[in-house]
């Protein structure tokens, strides 16, 4: 890896104008103002039954400007970069908020350099379309030779690259150049259970060199392979039982049943369990869970966040203590407090919110193996689906889409049909062992009011002593 100094503001708006469209914003009174402005292209290719159903591209550019006064937040957005164009967004964004007083603001802009911890070697948008179709055509012809009872296959291909700069009325200046490239699997096996599904990705914050590290005919065939499991699989068991979940496999568990009320947005409208709660045992003491920007490469990696803050590896709870919420730089101002690098937009028409990065549990001192072999009787899940949560609450189901019955000790038959029924706090208090295994996750796109960004999660192999399954078996 090499240290890079990301110039992507240098075209895309010139800082004076910035700078004058903030005076403008403030212009009648406005206590905090900030211009995003972003320039983002994307790709995209997908292969089904064997015919390349898609092949599109895009492009979209604009700028986002807010004005806060008070507890109000004005915002406007537009496609329009001239200074007409962005004086009538501030303009419209000031009124928004209501703002009055007169008087004029100055704001002097100054630059913050942003070092990537990794930059791209190939750019996906160099690469001729032959080449990524190509990719499709093998992804297909490794997962049919899988086995015949495959029936269905279909690959997807998408790249994308965002170029942004932010500045504000406290003076920042920064921005970035993101390139992440993402493969993905589905495959349908046919067989007298009916149809089972099998499904793998990989992406990351890389160029195209992403398929130099990573053999999409390898990606394709553990699809296929977990289509065919499903075959031979049994009706999940219902009830509750212990439940062990492998490695990088249950992520998502963690960044959706307590990921999202450590988001301090969440938290000050009191729809989080944790609310008021820091410093106070939350977990068990083999929980430390971190949400980290700052992981190279990874999905949910950013430079800094889209409010211009550089992106940090925050620990939310440490031995089972919660230790602190994800900021951005409202809800921190109001606190007296930095940013944690957590403020993150869609796109240059939406505003900023608190959202996570890459939220991991750290790796524990348990062997993987052993917390198998003590579990008496329970269930192994190798990957979790989507699922749904009450931040409130705490409360989740989440779907199983690869589980296997752990019989004596031993992983045994795989299962379907299944779902994890359960609670946030209660399962981190129910962790009984954490192994040294950690990896993360499949890539993942994070809803959260009507906004999608992309994030990473991980964990080691790791044990809930009771979880709730929602099976069919008898």
């Amino acid at each position: 890896m090499r240290d890079v100094t990301t110039t992507s503001d240098d075209v895309l708006i010139d800082p004076d104008l910035m700078a004058q469209t903030l005076r403008g914003a403030l212009a009648t009174g406005g206590d905090f103002a900030e211009v995003f402005a972003e320039d983002r292209r994307s790709a995209s290719a997908h292969l089904d039954d064997g015919r390349v159903e898609e092949l599109t591209s895009g492009r979209s550019r604009g700028a986002g400007i807010r004005v806060v006064v008070g507890d109000t937040t004005g915002f406007a957005h537009t496609a329009d970069l001239t200074p007409a164009g962005l004086r009538a967004a501030a303009e419209a964004a000031a009124a928004a908020a209501r703002g009055g007083g007169g008087g004029v603001k100055e704001v002097a802009l100054t630059r913050r350099d942003v070092a990537r911890s990794y930059q791209p070697e190939v750019l996906p948008e160099t690469v001729d379309k032959g080449t990524k179709v190509g990719l499709l055509r093998r992804a297909d012809e490794s997962a049919r030779a899988a086995g015949s009872a495959i029936t269905q296959v279909s690959a997807s291909y998408s790249e994308g690259r965002r170029r942004f700069v932010v500045a504000n009325s406290d003076g920042l200046l920064a921005g970035d150049d993101g390139v992440r490239t993402l493969f993905s699997v589905s495959t349908v096996a046919s067989g007298d259970t009916g149809l089972q599904t099998g499904r793998e990705s990989i992406g990351h914050t890389v160029g195209f060199e992403l398929f130099d590290q990573h053999d999409v005919a390898e990606l394709a065939e553990r699809a296929a392979r977990r289509a065919l499991t499903k075959l031979a699989a049994r009706p999940a068991p219902s009830g509750q039982l212990p439940v062990v979940i492998g490695k990088g496999g249950g992520g998502v568990l963690f960044h959706e049943a307590c990921g999202h009320g450590l988001e301090a947005d969440l938290v000050a409208k009191g729809a989080s369990v944790f609310a008021g709660r820091v410093g106070e045992q939350v977990a068990s003491p083999l929980v430390t869970l971190v949400d980290d920007g700052t992981i190279a490469r990874e999905w949910g990696y950013v430079a800094i966040d889209d409010e211009g803050h550089p992106a940090q590896r925050n620990v939310l709870i440490r031995d089972g203590v919660l230790t602190d919420y994800m900021w951005d730089q409202l809800r921190a101002r109001k606190e007296g407090r930095p940013s944690s690098g957590n403020g993150r937009r869609q796109s240059y028409q939406h505003l900023p919110m608190v959202r996570m990065t890459n939220t991991v549990l750290l790796a524990g001192d348990d062997d993987p193996d052993d917390i198998i072999a003590s579990t008496d009787h329970g269930v192994y899940v190798a990957h979790l689906g989507g699922g749904q949560v009450n931040t409130a609450t705490g409360d989740f189901v989440f779907g199983m889409t690869e589980a296997y019955l752990i019989e004596d000790g031993q992983i045994t038959e795989p299962l379907r049909e299944g779902n994890l029924i359960g609670n946030g706090p209660q399962v981190l208090t129910d962790i009984d062992a954490v192994a040294g295994d950690f990896a993360m996750g499949p890539p993942g796109t994070c809803g959260k009011d009507g906004q999608g960004v992309p994030v990473g999660d991980g964990v080691p192999t790791l044990r809930v002593k009771a979880l709730t399954i929602g099976g069919t078996a008898a």
